[in-house]
């Protein structure tokens, strides 16, 4: 039996309760090969799921998931504004974000306020907790479908709001989130992609950027949910780490904080309302060692649960897009 009839034959994707689109590779000396051979049924399984689980990889290190990620035929995406520090260990392939283990982190699509996010995304589990740190994952337009439609007119009226704050406590520093300090090619990014930026009399950089809540899939054209709205909001903050940022900096000196695109507070309700969607919505498939969790970064939004012990998911962003193939409906 040669390794393509062997790779191939299990690639019909199973789907039950709680779980995406399932497929079960057989055990592998070499997941680098079994991609290059499975590419074809992977991407067919993506865009008819939006998001699948591959399991018998065996994945065990960054290397194995940046071998796999050579073979998919799609280009690595450099991350640039990052909200919270990560390792690179290669070109697209980084640690999971800093973000506190018994904290979790709510729905959200990957890079969504940049000019240039990524696609795909692939989560590999190469040690999986005791307790707890699944990914969750929602439909975005079903999410868009269960929210009030006073709440996403107004946000496809007027878009969103991101302001951030980087005074180096919490959250990516500067040199973190664009690559560099220097003022001078801080600003030269910043002004090519459509970013409002004031140096504070301190040196604390705070920018603002405009973007579109809702656009409509490259693919198909389902309108979809897509934004961090309700992650970096000031009420997803734990309660006593906003109270301690508020007194520290000031409500204008958060890292992060989300608003209406006209400038308006988005109140803890409106988070509430938000999360509650995506409540409805989510699915919860449990890690195991070796897993590979491929997502369509537009059409799926994705989370991580608390956990506890030692946790090791490394994740890869390809197949950079933007707002001129999503079709926002809004100009940013």
């Amino acid at each position: 039996m040669t390794s393509t009839e062997r790779t191939v034959s299990p690639l019909a994707p199973e789907q039950g309760p709680g779980m995406p689109a399932t497929m079960r590779a057989p055990t592998f000396d070499d997941p680098a090969r079994w991609a290059a051979e499975a590419r074809d049924e992977l991407h067919t399984a993506l865009r008819a799921h939006g998001a699948v689980l591959v399991r018998g990889l065996d994945l065990r290190t960054p290397g194995d998931v940046a071998a796999v990620l050579g073979q998919l035929g799609v280009e690595p995406v450099v991350e640039k504004e990052a909200f919270a520090p990560r390792q690179c260990h290669s070109p697209g392939v980084h640690s999971s974000s800093a973000w506190p283990p018994n904290q979790p982190m709510c729905m959200h699509h990957e890079l969504s306020y940049t000019l240039g996010f990524p696609h795909v995304l692939l989560f590999a589990c190469l040690s999986e907790p005791i307790t707890g740190g699944t990914i969750g994952l929602a439909d975005a337009a079903d999410v868009l479908r269960t929210l009030p439609r006073t709440l996403t007119d107004r946000f496809e009226r007027e878009g969103w709001l991101l302001t951030r704050s980087y005074n180096g406590e919490i959250g990516a520093t500067v040199a973190e989130a664009f690559g560099t300090d220097e003022r001078d090619e801080v600003e030269r990014y910043c002004d090519a992609h459509a970013i409002a930026y004031a140096w504070q009399p301190d040196g604390v950089l705070r920018t603002e950027q405009r973007r579109s809540a809702v656009v409509r899939h490259p693919a198909d054209g389902r309108r979809c949910w897509f934004n961090q709205i309700a992650f970096l909001n000031e009420w997803t903050l734990a309660p006593e780490v906003r109270e301690y940022l508020v007194d520290e900096y000031g409500p204008a000196g958060l890292p992060f904080n989300t608003r209406y695109g006209d400038g308006g507070a988005i109140g803890e309700d409106v988070v509430q309302i938000i999360n509650s969607a995506y409540a409805q919505r989510t699915v919860r498939p449990p890690w195991q060692a070796g897993d590979l969790l491929l997502i369509d970064n537009i059409r799926t939004a994705h989370s991580r649960d608390a956990y506890e012990g030692p946790r090791d998911v490394v994740v890869a962003m390809a197949a950079p897009d933007g707002p001129d193939t999503c079709s926002p409906t809004i100009e940013v």
